[in-house]
């Protein structure tokens, strides 16, 4: 099962990338494949997805178009989005 706790050890390394832009490192990546592949069955997707939307929305200086580049960023597809305002809910 995911915790908020992994979520936010995983995408620590990410935090100046998602403030500041530029390119995320390679602990950031390697925390993102981590994620993902904690995050294979929908109950944990939705779990991910309130851990990430409630450290998103600790750091209101957060880049969108930086969150929503992460992924690509670091080669992988995220099953879960990166964002202050999804619903959680509509994750499967």
């Amino acid at each position: 099962a995911v915790t908020c706790g992994q979520v936010d050890a995983n995408l620590a390394p990410c935090v100046p990338f998602l403030t500041q832009g530029g390119e995320p490192g390679a602990a950031c990546c390697s925390g993102v494949k981590t994620l993902n592949g904690n995050a294979q069955s929908p109950d944990d997707r939705k779990t991910a997805c309130n851990c990430i939307k409630a450290a998103a929305n600790r750091y209101p200086n957060l880049k969108d178009d930086a969150a929503q580049s992460l992924p690509s960023k670091c080669g992988i597809s995220l099953n879960v989005p990166i964002s202050r305002t999804i619903n959680c809910d509509t994750i499967s």
